[in-house]
């Protein structure tokens, strides 16, 4: 049996994933929208550790200041109440038309200048609401045709943009990080940025890549035909895993948006795995410590019975992935297999101690390359063994 989840186990959920009623482009909505609060109520009683949310998830994107506050006031006083976190703050510059041709990137410099500072309004917002995070997704930032954009200018203007709000974060003495999004198509035809590789390149070139980072998404990756493990992974090597978003894909398919493990169980387990345990052979190398985000939608189909369903399934799959991740760790045979495999002996440099390239090009090893050939890796055997933890 699962256990129950606790404060420690950080799981978190977007607003805009139990609050998601069903309309999509070909059907209007199935479910009737509740207010913030009592989306935030609810995922308290589930065992959610904290929320999430885009600004106009929480109040118009017309609203006045004076509405803007008196409902961001009433969500914080149910969230204290409910003893839930707000992890995590984004902003909506996708949803209205304005934002069609992009926020940062648009070729129109007054939407530009229009989107950037909806985007500063929410740094404030999740400064007053205690975020650790402030995640930055691009969803129009992109094009449908190559020749409408000067690719080069709208990477400019990207920079700009996000080295903008990071000097505003530290200006104000916000204590932020900027996690960006990578996705690589969907609702554009091509988005700029569109892999957690594309991404890490992106921060490298910012004057404050200091306090930016990533927030991979398992579908994101995997629309792409990549491995999410192996993109978390990369991130945390280069100390760029400030936040996840967890979620099921199958396959090269729209962003399915699944509740998690509902789509590729394997890489939802190893997934898992990492994030829990760590690098088999680097047991004191980077770990992630933030939030376990799920940012899933429940099926269509779903009425609100099954909204706090799936809400429940992603948190017991997470549970149960994490008990089968550790006795696979625990496991003598997994040790043994990961010895056979040289998996552990990949931690060893290439290099020794102190040896030069000369020295290294220099020195006569009996080395048969045709007998090496012939040896045996078993990663087969070591798969299968995660298969056995995973079936039970």
């Amino acid at each position: 049996m699962t256990r129950q989840p606790t404060p420690e186990d950080k799981f978190s959920f977007g607003l805009w994933t139990v609050g998601w009623t069903g309309a999509d482009p070909f059907g209007t909505a199935t479910r009737p929208a509740l207010a913030p609060w009592d989306y935030a109520q609810r995922l308290a009683e589930l065992g959610a550790w904290g929320i999430t949310f885009h600004d106009n998830d929480v109040f118009p994107f017309d609203a006045d200041d004076a509405t803007k506050e008196r409902i961001v006031r009433r969500l914080r006083q149910a969230t204290d109440r409910a003893g839930l976190t707000i992890e995590m703050v984004t902003t909506n510059t996708f949803s209205h038309p304005v934002f069609k041709e992009g926020g940062l990137t648009a070729n129109d410099r007054a939407i530009r200048r229009f989107g950037l500072r909806k985007i500063l309004r929410a740094v404030d917002l999740a400064a007053q609401a205690g975020a650790s995070t402030f995640v930055m997704w691009g969803g129009r930032e992109g094009s449908e045709y190559d020749g409408s954009k000067d690719l080069y200018a709208a990477l400019e203007r990207y920079r700009e943009g996000v080295d903008t709000v990071a000097a505003y974060i530290k200006e104000q003495a916000y204590d932020l990080r900027i996690a960006l999004e990578p996705k690589p198509n969907e609702p554009r035809g091509d988005i700029l940025l569109p892999t957690v590789g594309h991404a890490l390149a992106f921060i490298a070139e910012l004057e404050h890549d200091d306090i930016v980072g990533l927030n991979p998404e398992t579908g994101h990756e995997q629309m792409a035909n990549l491995n999410y493990t192996h993109a978390l992974a990369q991130a945390l090597w280069s100390g760029k895993l400030f936040h996840i978003d967890l979620n099921g894909q199958r396959g090269l398919k729209y962003d399915q948006d699944l509740v998690f493990g509902h789509g590729d169980l394997i890489s939802a387990f190893f997934t898992v795995d990492l994030l829990e345990n760590g690098f088999p052979a680097h047991p004191d190398g980077p770990r992630y410590t933030g939030p376990r985000h799920f940012d899933y939608k429940p099926s269509r189909t779903e009425h609100m019975t099954g909204v706090w369903e799936s809400a429940k399934a992603c948190i017991s799959t997470y549970l149960t992935l994490t008990e089968k991740a550790r006795t696979f760790r625990d496991d003598p045979r997994v040790q043994e297999a990961m010895t056979y495999s040289g998996l552990l002996e990949l931690a060893q440099p290439t290099l020794g101690n102190d040896e030069s390239i000369t020295e290294f090009l220099t020195t006569d090893e009996d080395f048969d390359p045709n007998k090496a050939a012939e040896r045996d890796f078993g990663f087969v055997r070591l798969q299968q063994l995660a298969i056995d933890h995973l079936l039970g």
